[in-house]
């Protein structure tokens, strides 16, 4: 197990080469000083698209119907826009785009269970995941491009930080998410996409600035609509951040818990080395809104022979009791070179028994998409793979990770 002595801040990023796009790109990829540079409106808030809108000399109000447009009904294109004219039409595609990520490739469960591997404008890929269920449809959505927590279960552990996501490849993971599954307009009574989950690649709190405009954005009244209520943001421990998760955004929290000891935590989730379970509870015990109708969800991962015992569950009844809670209790998902397995079925029903017979909710999540590499971060790597086979590049990490 790799040591880690500190939890290194994210590498700022610079977003001009990521969400803007020139009108062309010459042969050699090389972006010409000439090229005029379109912005991704996706990244945007409703505010700064006025600003922008009334800094191109075009009234205030045009802002707003763009924003439906885009955020209400989908449309990716300026000339589909049928209440403006079309010289504010040609005017607003000289500046802005509305481009999705590039679906690099897209596997279906028998199940239902959708995956994509998306690719952004430099190039760097993440994945997104579709649940559908019988009464919800969740979206599992990327934070970053590979991750620096390492956690030693997770797939995505393996990966070198590479860098965050924008706001517009988090909102774009959205949109091309009800592309994909044909939910234009947003806000219909039968919607598909009905929760959004910020548990796929990367650490969420490790971005916030971004993950936080771009819930925003997605809850906004105007556009998707999908309530707090029906968010989730997962997050390691990155104990500063989550009280202001819970005052900026008053989503609901989920905490990738796995162990309730400390040396054990260190192994399986390394942050705790940083944020040690006790400060890690006690900013859950004051997140603000906790209530019995609005509990923290406790994930925790199992592994055979190695957090299931009875003893480990009697210490994490301890460890959160007091706390509104209900537990997600997950059967691991092995993947290759991974050093635990899953444990057996009676384990984790013998578990999960005695977690409700203490008064708390407690769901056995139910394996999904097993049979199209759903473990968080594997389709990605199977891409690495194939890109190193071919042509021997590899990714390149942010500096510092």
């Amino acid at each position: 197990m790799t040591q880690i002595t500190s939890m290194t801040p994210m590498v700022p990023i610079t977003m001009p080469a990521i969400d803007r796009l020139p009108d062309s790109l010459p042969a050699n990829g090389a972006l010409s000083p000439e090229a005029p540079i379109r912005q991704n409106l996706l990244g945007l808030s409703l505010v700064e698209l006025e600003a922008r809108v009334v800094s191109l000399g075009l009234p205030k109000f045009r802002a707003r119907q763009v924003w439906r447009w885009v955020w209400r009904h989908g449309l990716t294109s300026f000339d589909e826009m049928t209440d403006l004219g079309k010289d504010v039409r040609q005017h607003l595609a000289s500046h802005f785009i509305t481009d999705r990520p590039v679906v690099t490739r897209r596997l279906q469960s028998v199940d239902g269970t959708i995956k994509w591997l998306l690719r952004f404008v430099d190039g760097q890929e993440a994945e997104t995941v579709y649940i559908p269920d019988h009464d919800r449809g969740t979206l599992c959505v990327s934070s970053q491009v590979g991750c620096t927590l390492t956690c030693s279960f997770c797939h995505t552990g393996t990966q070198k930080l590479v860098r965050n996501l924008t706001v517009a490849e988090i909102c774009g993971q959205v949109l091309l998410a009800m592309d994909e599954i044909d939910d234009w307009p947003a806000g219909n009574p039968d919607r598909r996409l009905t929760n959004i989950v910020m548990m796929g690649m990367g650490e969420p709190l490790f971005n916030y600035d971004n993950v936080a405009t771009a819930l925003k954005i997605i809850m906004g009244g105007d556009g998707i609509a999908i309530s707090k209520r029906r968010i989730t943001l997962s997050t390691s421990g990155v104990v500063p951040e989550i009280r202001r998760c819970g005052d900026e955004l008053g989503v609901n929290l989920a905490i990738s818990l796995h162990a309730t000891r400390d040396e054990l935590r260190d192994e399986l989730v390394p942050i705790n080395r940083k944020y040690p379970l006790a400060e890690l509870i006690e900013a859950c015990r004051h997140y603000p809104g906790l209530s019995n109708a609005r509990r923290i969800t406790w994930e925790y991962v199992m592994l055979g022979g190695v957090n299931d015992s009875d003893d480990d569950c009697r210490a994490l009844l301890s460890l959160i009791r007091g706390i509104p809670s209900k537990l997600n209790l997950i059967p691991f998902n092995p993947w290759p070179g991974s050093p635990y397995v899953c444990s057996n079925d009676a384990r984790i029903a013998a578990f999960s028994k005695r977690v409700m017979n203490a008064g708390y909710a407690s769901p056995v999540r139910t394996p999904r998409g097993r049979d199209i590499m759903a473990a968080c971060g594997q389709l990605k790597s199977a891409s690495e793979r194939s890109r190193r086979q071919k042509t021997g590049v590899v990714t390149q990490p942010a500096p510092g990770s």
